[in-house]
């Protein structure tokens, strides 16, 4: 078994900052990509940024030069630094990662519970 725990969602003004974070444990054996996605009211899920093992990342265009995307391999969590953040930012926050549950196993998908973010004066 696998879990998700995101933390660090919450209400900002605009032009503020927040720091989501992801822990991943329970059976694991490797964890490949991790990313983070997120989901506005009547919209479909979208993805923000991830990042690979070895620290390659990639950001959707709305959100780059505001948002950075880290990891840290030893305490299988990932985070997301959100700058500048806007009214449009507004969403629920998920957490996604492939995970290796044993050394024969491929990967699969794992996603967090979600966490609210919203920006608002």
């Amino acid at each position: 078994q696998v879990q998700l725990v995101e933390s660090g969602g919450g209400l900002v003004q605009p032009g503020g900052s927040l720091r989501l974070s992801c822990a991943a444990s329970g059976s694991i054996f490797s964890i490949n990509d991790m990313g983070w996605y997120r989901q506005a009211p009547g919209k479909q899920r979208e993805l923000v940024a991830y990042i690979t093992f070895g620290g390659m990342s990639k950001y959707a265009d709305s959100v780059k030069g505001r948002f950075t995307i880290s990891r840290d391999n030893a305490k299988n969590t990932v985070y997301l630094q959100m700058n500048s953040l806007q009214p449009e930012d507004t969403a629920v926050y998920y957490c996604n990662a492939n995970i290796e549950t044993t050394y024969y196993s491929p990967g699969s998908p794992h996603w967090g519970q979600g966490t609210q973010v919203t920006v608002s004066s």
